[in-house]
């Protein structure tokens, strides 16, 4: 009875019309999210989460077993992922996921990239990827991109869904663009203001926004503030107009700005902004998201 149970369910499984769940590795939560809003009853995991550095983790052995199941991997690309992706797909051997292979999706393949280094970089010029900065994330416009050339892939990889898929990205679009123009009038005042922050994770969010970022914290990019280069960013600032906040991600250590912010008797805030979406299954996981930096920007500007 069990064995013909076991078959009845595998038959139903393969009946015409069936679709099965699409299961897909996103290498950060805002691809997670993205997926989800293509194909809302796919099977996501993120490799990494909000307090994570995406730079650096551990292709541990769960990571292998998902990325081994999964029919598509969504990542950012542009090197950000370097230092463990190539070790899980070696690992998981899994053809669906190669490098070339349809299901191998890499957002930064989508947009235009901030500081390209055409040239190759300096063993000497820290963490700096030569393909430009990959922390596009938080630009809404790029986001935008980016769905239109996961939409392509996905029908690519599961045709069954095309239809769907090409409905739900309509919506999407006429939602998101309507969005990009409201933030950018609430965010009006921001224009013109300077900001420091740490490492180029927001810098994507400063040019939307027509924020300049005029210190980093890192004397290095990827090099942990020392003493000496917060010095000379302190004597920076003390010689200039108060800058709109300090700002880190949720990511990174945040005593070196309450240092900092601290020494300037108030004048600038800190602000611990998610680099990335908190909770990539929630509803509108994206613009909660980016409603939120823009509140705490604005909060910040008075």
């Amino acid at each position: 009875m069990r064995w013909m149970l076991r078959l009845a369910l595998a038959g139903a499984l393969l009946a015409p019309g069936a679709v099965r769940a699409l299961e897909v590795f996103a290498c950060e939560p805002e691809w997670a999210a993205l997926v989800r809003v293509l194909v809302p009853d796919a099977k996501v995991v993120s490799a990494t989460h909000v307090r994570q550095d995406p730079h650096h983790i551990e292709a541990r052995p769960a990571l292998i077993a998902q990325l081994r199941r999964a029919d598509l991997a969504v990542c950012t690309g542009a090197q950000l992922e370097a230092g463990w992706l190539p070790m899980l797909q070696q690992r998981a051997g899994n053809p669906r996921v190669q490098e070339g292979a349809p299901g191998m999706f890499y957002a930064a393949d989508l947009v235009a990239l901030l500081d390209p280094h055409p040239g190759g970089v300096s063993p000497f010029a820290g963490d700096v990827h030569a393909e430009g900065n990959p922390h596009f994330q938080a630009d809404p416009r790029r986001l935008l991109d980016v769905a239109r050339g996961l939409a392509r892939r996905l029908s690519q990889v599961a045709p069954d869904r095309a239809a769907d898929v090409a409905a739900r990205l309509a919506a999407f679009e006429s939602s998101w663009t309507a969005r990009i123009e409201a933030w950018r009038v609430a965010a009006t005042r921001l224009r013109g203001r300077t900001v420091v922050a740490q490492h180029g994770t927001f810098a994507y969010l400063w040019s939307w926004l027509g924020i300049t970022q005029v210190a980093d914290l890192e004397p290095l990019p990827g090099m942990a503030p020392t003493p000496r280069h917060l010095q000379r960013v302190l004597g920076q600032l003390r010689a200039a107009p108060a800058p709109l906040a300090v700002v880190v991600a949720e990511h990174q250590d945040a005593r070196p700005a309450r240092w900092l912010v601290g020494q300037l008797s108030g004048s600038a805030p800190l602000l611990v902004l998610p680099a990335t979406v908190a909770d990539p299954g929630a509803a509108d996981a994206l613009g909660a998201w980016i409603d939120g930096l823009l509140r705490a920007l604005l909060q910040a500007a008075g």
